[in-house]
Protein backbone atom coordinates (compact mmCIF):
# COMPACT_ATOMS: atom_id res chain seq x y z
CA UNK A 1 0.00 0.00 0.00
CA UNK A 2 1.01 3.63 -0.38
CA UNK A 3 -0.43 7.05 0.28
CA UNK A 4 -2.11 8.57 -2.77
CA UNK A 5 -2.00 5.14 -4.38
CA UNK A 6 -5.65 5.59 -5.35
CA UNK A 7 -4.86 8.37 -7.83
CA UNK A 8 -3.47 7.68 -11.30
CA UNK A 9 0.29 7.44 -11.93
CA UNK A 10 0.12 10.41 -14.30
CA UNK A 11 -1.43 12.62 -11.61
CA UNK A 12 1.06 11.43 -9.01
CA UNK A 13 3.91 12.30 -11.37
CA UNK A 14 2.54 15.83 -11.75
CA UNK A 15 2.10 16.30 -7.99
CA UNK A 16 5.22 14.71 -6.53
CA UNK A 17 8.93 15.46 -6.73
CA UNK A 18 9.36 12.16 -4.85
CA UNK A 19 6.33 9.88 -4.75
CA UNK A 20 5.12 8.27 -1.51
CA UNK A 21 6.90 4.99 -0.80
CA UNK A 22 5.23 1.61 -0.53
CA UNK A 23 4.84 -0.21 2.78
CA UNK A 24 3.11 -3.33 4.08
CA UNK A 25 1.75 -4.49 7.46
CA UNK A 26 5.12 -6.21 7.91
CA UNK A 27 7.17 -3.03 7.45
CA UNK A 28 9.30 -1.81 10.38
CA UNK A 29 7.33 -0.27 13.24
CA UNK A 30 9.09 3.09 12.89
CA UNK A 31 7.90 3.38 9.30
CA UNK A 32 4.36 2.22 10.05
CA UNK A 33 3.97 4.66 12.93
CA UNK A 34 4.75 7.53 10.56
CA UNK A 35 2.52 6.08 7.82
CA UNK A 36 -0.72 5.74 9.84
CA UNK A 37 -2.03 9.05 8.52
CA UNK A 38 -5.76 9.53 8.98
CA UNK A 39 -6.88 6.55 11.06
CA UNK A 40 -10.57 6.05 10.24
CA UNK A 41 -12.80 4.66 13.00
CA UNK A 42 -15.82 2.47 12.25
CA UNK A 43 -18.27 0.76 14.64
CA UNK A 44 -17.64 -2.98 14.76
CA UNK A 45 -21.36 -3.62 14.38
CA UNK A 46 -21.63 -2.43 10.77
CA UNK A 47 -23.23 -5.30 8.82
CA UNK A 48 -21.17 -4.72 5.65
CA UNK A 49 -17.93 -3.94 7.42
CA UNK A 50 -15.78 -6.00 5.05
CA UNK A 51 -17.17 -4.07 2.09
CA UNK A 52 -16.50 -0.81 3.92
CA UNK A 53 -12.87 -1.79 4.58
CA UNK A 54 -12.26 -2.68 0.93
CA UNK A 55 -13.97 0.49 -0.27
CA UNK A 56 -12.05 2.79 2.07
CA UNK A 57 -8.75 1.11 1.18
CA UNK A 58 -9.45 1.75 -2.50
CA UNK A 59 -10.14 5.44 -1.71
CA UNK A 60 -6.85 6.10 0.07
CA UNK A 61 -7.39 5.04 3.69
CA UNK A 62 -4.33 3.19 5.02
CA UNK A 63 -5.35 2.58 8.65
CA UNK A 64 -8.70 1.75 10.23
CA UNK A 65 -9.97 1.02 13.74
CA UNK A 66 -12.94 -1.30 14.13
CA UNK A 67 -14.43 -0.15 17.40
CA UNK A 68 -16.02 -2.21 20.17
CA UNK A 69 -15.84 0.58 22.70
CA UNK A 70 -17.40 4.06 22.75
CA UNK A 71 -18.87 3.93 19.24
CA UNK A 72 -21.31 1.14 20.15
CA UNK A 73 -23.72 0.59 23.03
CA UNK A 74 -22.95 -1.68 25.96
CA UNK A 75 -25.67 -4.10 24.86
CA UNK A 76 -24.10 -4.45 21.40
CA UNK A 77 -20.64 -5.68 22.39
CA UNK A 78 -21.27 -9.40 21.91
CA UNK A 79 -22.93 -8.77 18.54
CA UNK A 80 -19.99 -6.58 17.56
CA UNK A 81 -17.50 -9.31 18.44
CA UNK A 82 -19.39 -11.89 16.43
CA UNK A 83 -19.66 -9.51 13.51
CA UNK A 84 -15.91 -8.93 13.57
CA UNK A 85 -15.23 -12.67 13.42
CA UNK A 86 -17.53 -13.00 10.41
CA UNK A 87 -16.18 -9.91 8.64
CA UNK A 88 -12.54 -10.96 9.03
CA UNK A 89 -13.44 -14.36 7.58
CA UNK A 90 -15.13 -12.54 4.68
CA UNK A 91 -12.02 -10.41 4.05
CA UNK A 92 -9.73 -13.43 4.21
CA UNK A 93 -11.81 -15.19 1.57
CA UNK A 94 -11.63 -12.37 -0.96
CA UNK A 95 -9.05 -11.89 -3.72
CA UNK A 96 -5.89 -10.15 -2.58
CA UNK A 97 -6.30 -6.39 -2.22
CA UNK A 98 -4.44 -3.52 -0.57
CA UNK A 99 -6.39 -3.47 2.69
CA UNK A 100 -5.73 -0.78 5.28
CA UNK A 101 -3.86 -1.61 8.46
CA UNK A 102 -6.66 -2.96 10.66
CA UNK A 103 -6.91 -2.48 14.42
CA UNK A 104 -9.64 -3.46 16.88
CA UNK A 105 -10.54 -1.15 19.74
CA UNK A 106 -11.44 -3.32 22.71
CA UNK A 107 -12.96 -2.67 26.12
CA UNK A 108 -11.22 -5.26 28.28
CA UNK A 109 -7.86 -7.08 28.18
CA UNK A 110 -9.59 -10.48 27.89
CA UNK A 111 -11.12 -9.52 24.56
CA UNK A 112 -7.68 -9.46 22.90
CA UNK A 113 -6.72 -13.15 23.12
CA UNK A 114 -10.36 -14.20 22.79
CA UNK A 115 -10.85 -12.33 19.52
CA UNK A 116 -7.54 -13.48 18.07
CA UNK A 117 -8.53 -17.11 18.74
CA UNK A 118 -12.02 -16.66 17.31
CA UNK A 119 -10.80 -14.84 14.22
CA UNK A 120 -8.35 -17.70 13.66
CA UNK A 121 -6.18 -17.70 10.50
CA UNK A 122 -7.79 -14.45 9.35
CA UNK A 123 -5.93 -12.75 12.23
CA UNK A 124 -3.09 -12.41 9.74
CA UNK A 125 -5.08 -9.39 8.44
CA UNK A 126 -5.05 -7.79 11.91
CA UNK A 127 -2.32 -5.29 12.74
CA UNK A 128 -3.18 -4.84 16.40
CA UNK A 129 -5.44 -3.38 19.06
CA UNK A 130 -6.39 0.07 20.34
CA UNK A 131 -6.32 0.18 24.15
CA UNK A 132 -8.82 2.58 25.78
CA UNK A 133 -8.38 4.91 28.77
CA UNK A 134 -4.76 3.91 29.14
CA UNK A 135 -2.91 4.43 32.42
CA UNK A 136 -0.11 2.36 33.95
CA UNK A 137 -2.55 0.49 36.20
CA UNK A 138 -5.22 -0.17 33.57
CA UNK A 139 -2.87 -0.42 30.62
CA UNK A 140 -0.41 -3.11 31.66
CA UNK A 141 -3.03 -5.91 31.61
CA UNK A 142 -3.89 -4.90 28.02
CA UNK A 143 -0.25 -5.00 26.97
CA UNK A 144 0.29 -8.35 28.68
CA UNK A 145 -2.79 -9.76 26.94
CA UNK A 146 -1.54 -8.49 23.58
CA UNK A 147 1.88 -10.08 24.10
CA UNK A 148 0.23 -13.39 25.01
CA UNK A 149 -2.09 -13.26 21.97
CA UNK A 150 0.84 -12.51 19.70
CA UNK A 151 2.83 -15.42 21.09
CA UNK A 152 -0.10 -17.81 20.78
CA UNK A 153 -1.10 -16.78 17.25
CA UNK A 154 2.35 -16.24 15.76
CA UNK A 155 1.17 -12.93 14.24
CA UNK A 156 2.88 -9.61 15.02
CA UNK A 157 0.39 -7.40 16.85
CA UNK A 158 0.81 -3.73 17.72
CA UNK A 159 -0.79 -1.68 20.48
CA UNK A 160 -2.11 1.86 20.19
CA UNK A 161 -2.96 3.10 23.70
CA UNK A 162 -5.49 5.92 23.93
CA UNK A 163 -4.61 8.65 26.43
CA UNK A 164 -7.98 9.93 27.60
CA UNK A 165 -8.38 9.30 31.34
CA UNK A 166 -9.29 12.03 33.88
CA UNK A 167 -6.10 11.28 35.85
CA UNK A 168 -4.15 12.51 32.84
CA UNK A 169 -6.25 15.64 32.54
CA UNK A 170 -6.23 16.75 36.19
CA UNK A 171 -3.23 18.89 37.05
CA UNK A 172 -2.61 17.30 40.47
CA UNK A 173 -2.24 13.78 39.01
CA UNK A 174 -0.96 14.50 35.50
CA UNK A 175 2.80 14.14 35.94
CA UNK A 176 2.50 10.98 38.01
CA UNK A 177 0.09 9.50 35.45
CA UNK A 178 2.37 10.37 32.54
CA UNK A 179 5.37 8.85 34.33
CA UNK A 180 3.40 5.65 34.87
CA UNK A 181 2.26 5.56 31.23
CA UNK A 182 5.85 5.99 30.09
CA UNK A 183 7.05 3.08 32.24
CA UNK A 184 4.28 0.85 30.87
CA UNK A 185 4.77 1.63 27.18
CA UNK A 186 8.56 1.68 27.49
CA UNK A 187 8.44 -1.91 28.79
CA UNK A 188 6.59 -2.93 25.61
CA UNK A 189 8.25 -0.39 23.31
CA UNK A 190 8.57 -2.79 20.36
CA UNK A 191 4.82 -3.38 20.39
CA UNK A 192 3.58 0.21 20.86
CA UNK A 193 3.01 1.71 17.42
CA UNK A 194 1.59 5.08 18.48
CA UNK A 195 -0.11 6.88 21.33
CA UNK A 196 -3.53 8.33 20.51
CA UNK A 197 -5.11 11.36 22.21
CA UNK A 198 -8.75 11.10 23.33
CA UNK A 199 -9.62 14.79 23.39
CA UNK A 200 -13.40 14.20 23.41
CA UNK A 201 -13.03 12.45 26.76
CA UNK A 202 -10.82 15.27 28.04
CA UNK A 203 -13.54 17.78 27.17
CA UNK A 204 -16.25 15.65 28.78
CA UNK A 205 -14.52 15.88 32.17
CA UNK A 206 -15.32 19.60 32.18
CA UNK A 207 -18.57 19.55 30.23
CA UNK A 208 -16.90 21.15 27.21
CA UNK A 209 -17.25 20.65 23.48
CA UNK A 210 -15.26 22.61 20.93
CA UNK A 211 -17.24 24.11 18.09
CA UNK A 212 -16.37 23.97 14.37
CA UNK A 213 -14.74 27.40 14.65
CA UNK A 214 -12.38 26.19 17.39
CA UNK A 215 -9.45 23.79 17.37
CA UNK A 216 -8.33 21.60 20.26
CA UNK A 217 -5.57 24.14 20.84
CA UNK A 218 -8.13 26.89 21.56
CA UNK A 219 -9.43 24.91 24.56
CA UNK A 220 -6.72 25.73 27.05
CA UNK A 221 -7.32 22.86 29.46
CA UNK A 222 -7.00 20.44 26.51
CA UNK A 223 -4.04 22.25 24.95
CA UNK A 224 -2.13 21.96 28.23
CA UNK A 225 -2.57 18.18 28.25
CA UNK A 226 -1.41 17.85 24.64
CA UNK A 227 1.64 19.94 25.52
CA UNK A 228 2.54 17.75 28.50
CA UNK A 229 1.95 14.49 26.60
CA UNK A 230 4.32 15.59 23.85
CA UNK A 231 6.77 16.91 26.44
CA UNK A 232 7.03 13.60 28.32
CA UNK A 233 6.11 10.98 25.70
CA UNK A 234 6.97 12.49 22.31
CA UNK A 235 10.61 13.47 22.71
CA UNK A 236 13.02 13.21 19.78
CA UNK A 237 15.89 11.81 21.86
CA UNK A 238 15.04 8.16 21.19
CA UNK A 239 12.78 7.77 24.24
CA UNK A 240 9.64 9.17 22.62
CA UNK A 241 6.73 7.67 20.71
CA UNK A 242 4.59 8.81 17.80
CA UNK A 243 1.65 10.78 19.22
CA UNK A 244 -1.36 11.19 16.93
CA UNK A 245 -3.72 14.16 16.66
CA UNK A 246 -7.22 14.32 18.18
CA UNK A 247 -10.45 13.60 16.38
CA UNK A 248 -12.33 16.28 14.43
CA UNK A 249 -16.06 15.91 15.11
CA UNK A 250 -17.74 17.91 12.35
CA UNK A 251 -18.81 17.05 8.78
CA UNK A 252 -20.96 20.05 7.88
CA UNK A 253 -21.70 23.42 9.44
CA UNK A 254 -25.16 24.97 9.25
CA UNK A 255 -24.15 28.31 10.72
CA UNK A 256 -20.84 29.82 11.77
CA UNK A 257 -19.95 32.65 14.13
CA UNK A 258 -16.47 33.53 12.83
CA UNK A 259 -14.99 34.12 9.41
CA UNK A 260 -13.66 31.06 7.55
CA UNK A 261 -10.06 30.23 8.37
CA UNK A 262 -8.96 29.51 4.78
CA UNK A 263 -7.22 32.27 2.85
CA UNK A 264 -8.64 32.90 -0.62
CA UNK A 265 -5.40 33.51 -2.54
CA UNK A 266 -4.05 29.89 -2.63
CA UNK A 267 -7.34 28.79 -4.19
CA UNK A 268 -7.56 31.69 -6.66
CA UNK A 269 -4.03 30.96 -7.87
CA UNK A 270 -4.97 27.44 -9.02
CA UNK A 271 -8.57 28.27 -9.98
CA UNK A 272 -10.05 26.22 -7.15
CA UNK A 273 -12.48 28.71 -5.62
CA UNK A 274 -15.31 26.15 -5.67
CA UNK A 275 -13.11 23.74 -3.70
CA UNK A 276 -12.55 26.40 -1.03
CA UNK A 277 -16.29 26.94 -0.70
CA UNK A 278 -16.91 23.21 -0.42
CA UNK A 279 -14.29 22.89 2.32
CA UNK A 280 -15.83 25.76 4.24
CA UNK A 281 -19.35 24.35 3.97
CA UNK A 282 -18.14 21.06 5.43
CA UNK A 283 -16.15 22.62 8.30
CA UNK A 284 -12.88 21.58 6.69
CA UNK A 285 -11.29 24.99 7.25
CA UNK A 286 -11.25 24.28 10.98
CA UNK A 287 -9.93 20.78 10.36
CA UNK A 288 -7.13 22.05 8.11
CA UNK A 289 -6.08 24.55 10.76
CA UNK A 290 -6.10 21.89 13.47
CA UNK A 291 -4.02 19.51 11.33
CA UNK A 292 -1.46 22.28 10.84
CA UNK A 293 -1.38 22.91 14.59
CA UNK A 294 -1.05 19.18 15.24
CA UNK A 295 2.11 19.05 13.17
CA UNK A 296 3.50 22.26 14.67
CA UNK A 297 3.03 20.75 18.13
CA UNK A 298 4.75 17.44 17.37
CA UNK A 299 1.77 15.22 16.49
CA UNK A 300 1.66 12.99 13.42
CA UNK A 301 -1.47 11.42 11.97
CA UNK A 302 -5.02 11.96 13.23
CA UNK A 303 -8.04 10.08 14.47
CA UNK A 304 -10.92 10.44 11.96
CA UNK A 305 -14.60 9.53 12.21
CA UNK A 306 -15.64 10.49 8.67
CA UNK A 307 -14.10 9.52 5.31
CA UNK A 308 -14.13 13.15 4.14
CA UNK A 309 -11.47 13.95 6.76
CA UNK A 310 -8.91 11.52 5.36
CA UNK A 311 -7.70 13.46 2.32
CA UNK A 312 -7.08 16.74 4.21
CA UNK A 313 -4.94 14.88 6.76
CA UNK A 314 -2.92 13.21 4.03
CA UNK A 315 -2.60 16.33 1.87
CA UNK A 316 -1.16 18.31 4.79
CA UNK A 317 1.19 15.43 5.66
CA UNK A 318 2.99 15.59 2.31
CA UNK A 319 6.43 17.15 2.71
CA UNK A 320 6.89 20.37 0.73
CA UNK A 321 9.81 20.69 -1.65
CA UNK A 322 11.21 23.44 0.57
CA UNK A 323 11.03 21.29 3.73
CA UNK A 324 12.70 18.42 1.89
CA UNK A 325 15.47 20.64 0.59
CA UNK A 326 16.19 22.00 4.08
CA UNK A 327 16.08 18.56 5.71
CA UNK A 328 18.46 17.04 3.17
CA UNK A 329 20.93 19.90 3.60
CA UNK A 330 20.88 19.50 7.38
CA UNK A 331 21.59 15.74 7.45
CA UNK A 332 24.37 15.69 4.86
CA UNK A 333 27.38 13.75 6.27
CA UNK A 334 29.66 16.73 5.84
CA UNK A 335 27.41 18.67 8.23
CA UNK A 336 28.20 16.31 11.11
CA UNK A 337 30.25 18.94 12.88
CA UNK A 338 27.36 21.36 13.06
CA UNK A 339 27.26 24.94 11.90
CA UNK A 340 24.77 27.29 10.27
CA UNK A 341 23.85 27.46 6.60
CA UNK A 342 21.49 29.47 4.48
CA UNK A 343 18.48 27.61 3.13
CA UNK A 344 18.59 26.80 -0.58
CA UNK A 345 15.36 28.84 -0.73
CA UNK A 346 17.36 31.79 0.71
CA UNK A 347 14.61 32.61 3.20
CA UNK A 348 15.79 31.11 6.48
CA UNK A 349 18.68 29.87 8.59
CA UNK A 350 19.26 26.13 8.97
CA UNK A 351 21.24 25.42 12.14
CA UNK A 352 22.52 21.87 11.77
CA UNK A 353 22.57 20.53 15.32
CA UNK A 354 19.32 22.07 16.68
CA UNK A 355 17.40 21.29 13.46
CA UNK A 356 18.68 17.75 12.96
CA UNK A 357 15.88 15.97 14.84
CA UNK A 358 13.32 17.96 12.82
CA UNK A 359 15.13 17.03 9.61
CA UNK A 360 15.18 13.32 10.44
CA UNK A 361 11.46 13.33 11.23
CA UNK A 362 10.74 15.27 8.04
CA UNK A 363 12.65 12.76 5.91
CA UNK A 364 10.77 9.87 7.52
CA UNK A 365 7.48 11.62 6.71
CA UNK A 366 8.73 12.18 3.17
CA UNK A 367 9.39 8.47 2.84
CA UNK A 368 5.74 7.58 3.41
CA UNK A 369 3.83 10.69 2.27
CA UNK A 370 6.13 11.82 -0.52
CA UNK A 371 7.58 15.20 -1.45
CA UNK A 372 5.49 17.67 -3.45
CA UNK A 373 6.85 19.23 -6.61
CA UNK A 374 8.19 22.73 -6.15
CA UNK A 375 5.07 24.40 -7.57
CA UNK A 376 2.56 22.14 -5.76
CA UNK A 377 0.78 23.14 -2.55
CA UNK A 378 -1.89 21.56 -0.37
CA UNK A 379 -4.69 22.97 -2.56
CA UNK A 380 -3.50 21.01 -5.61
CA UNK A 381 -3.11 17.86 -3.49
CA UNK A 382 -6.65 18.24 -2.14
CA UNK A 383 -8.11 18.98 -5.56
CA UNK A 384 -6.38 16.02 -7.23
CA UNK A 385 -7.53 13.62 -4.53
CA UNK A 386 -11.12 14.78 -4.78
CA UNK A 387 -11.21 14.61 -8.56
CA UNK A 388 -9.56 11.23 -9.02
Amino acid sequence: MRHFGHITPAVRKRLFFREPGEFTPRSPARLLSAALGATLYSPATRPRLADDVVKQGAQGVVSMVLCLEDSIGDADVMAGEENLVQQFADLAGRPAADLPLLFIRVRTPGQIPDLVRRIGPAASLLSGFVLPKFTAERGLPFLEALAAAESESGHRLFAMPVLESPELLYRESRVETLEGIFRAVDKYRDRVLALRLGVTDFCSSYGLRRGPDMTAYDIQVVASVISDVVNMLGRADGTGFTVTGPVWEYFRVQERMFKPLLRQSPFHEVKAVALRQKLIEHAMDGLLREISLDRANGLLGKTCIHPSHVLPVHALSVVSHEEFSDAQDIVRPERGGGGVLRSAYTNKMNEVKPHRAWAERTLLRAEVFGVANEDIGFVELLAAGLED
